[in-house]
């Protein structure tokens, strides 16, 4: 599953240079598929065939946010995902609406850091 960030956040960013998939932005700050990752080009993210360089509109404007498609619980880099870790307010939770086995993590993580 990936984590997401609740309303508690106190938009501290501590969170935010602890990921090790760029997976994590600031309120209202557009996102792309290549930011701190591998990807150039096209990819597939849902079934979308888009620009990984493409700019994306904010899934927040409020707090801190997390894009799903580049979130991999920190699988393959640290034991815990380091968001969760490093949050003083523990906002940064399991997406209930996201389960994912670690495999599926793993693929993710070689997907996203390919070179």
């Amino acid at each position: 599953m990936a984590i997401m960030i609740t309303d508690e956040c106190i938009n501290c960013g501590a969170c935010e240079p602890e990921c090790p998939n760029n997976a994590i932005y600031e309120p209202g700050a557009e996102w792309a598929y290549e930011d701190g990752t591998g990807l150039k080009g096209v990819v597939q993210s849902g079934g979308e065939t888009i620009n990984a360089s493409e700019r994306r509109q904010p899934i927040s404007s409020d707090i801190y946010y997390i894009v799903p498609d580049k979130c991999t619980e920190c699988v393959g880099f640290h034991e815990e995902p380091q968001c969760a870790a490093v949050c003083p307010v523990d906002c940064c939770v399991d997406d209930p609406d996201r389960r994912e086995s670690k495999e599926e993590l793993l693929a993710r993580k070689e997907k996203l850091h390919l070179v």
